[in-house]
């Protein structure tokens, strides 16, 4: 069994991560493929949406997509989301599957970082997703990719776009439209829940840091 893994904060999720999924499922041939939204970003600030609601967004996101399966791993698992512990539970779930680690291009210099990156390198397969209308500098990720053991990496083009979850959460701040940027139930989902409107992560739970 082929088993993809796409972790990430999904803090919106938007059609980008939708056309990141199809692309890899599709190139890959990837028998399914995991979504993992983290608990906790260890290497991102203490301003995150609680994770249900991001759990909530993701699954609505995914939904009825073939070979798609959002996994609440980190979520139930609680704390910092470190990566090698995750692959190491799933290796444990599916032991003669061959995992994927779906990492994009502008991640890899983070990789140095990365708790026990040697250990989680030897239990996946990691490929780097870069986007297929602009050019792909190998020379500049060669080295970050060397200092983790992961020159073989595999380079995937995808359809990825220019649109982050950081200008999703702007926009409805400022009262902007996001049709186009996130699917029609995503949005109806943030518009109901009044998520990211000025004093909205003031009075939900405050989640720390973190994925690496």
């Amino acid at each position: 069994m082929r088993i993809g893994i796409l972790g990430g904060s999904f803090d919106p999720p938007h059609v980008g991560h939708l056309l990141v999924a199809q692309d890899a499922l599709d190139e890959l041939a990837l028998d399914r493929l995991l979504i993992v939204p983290a608990a906790q970003q260890p290497l991102k600030g203490t301003d995150q949406t609680p994770a249900e609601h991001r759990l909530a967004m993701t699954r609505t996101c995914f939904a009825g997509i073939s070979r798609i399966e959002v996994d609440p791993i980190e979520i139930d698992r609680g704390g910092l989301s470190f990566m090698v512990d995750t692959v190491d539970s799933l290796r444990r779930r599916w032991p003669s599957a061959t995992l994927h680690l779906l990492v994009g291009d502008d991640v890899v210099p983070t990789l140095p970082r990365w708790r026990d990156v040697s250990r989680l390198l030897s239990m996946v397969q990691l490929i780097v997703l870069h986007r297929a209308d602009r050019g792909h500098d190998v020379a500049a990720l060669a080295v970050p990719l060397e200092r983790v053991g992961a020159a073989m990496a595999r380079r995937l083009a995808t359809r990825r776009v220019d649109l982050s979850s950081t200008e999703i959460r702007a926009r409805v701040r400022d009262g902007r439209s996001i049709r186009g940027f996130v699917p029609d139930a995503v949005a109806t989902y943030i518009a109901t829940t009044g998520l990211y409107l000025e004093n909205s992560r003031e009075s939900s739970t405050t989640e720390g840091p973190a994925r690496a």
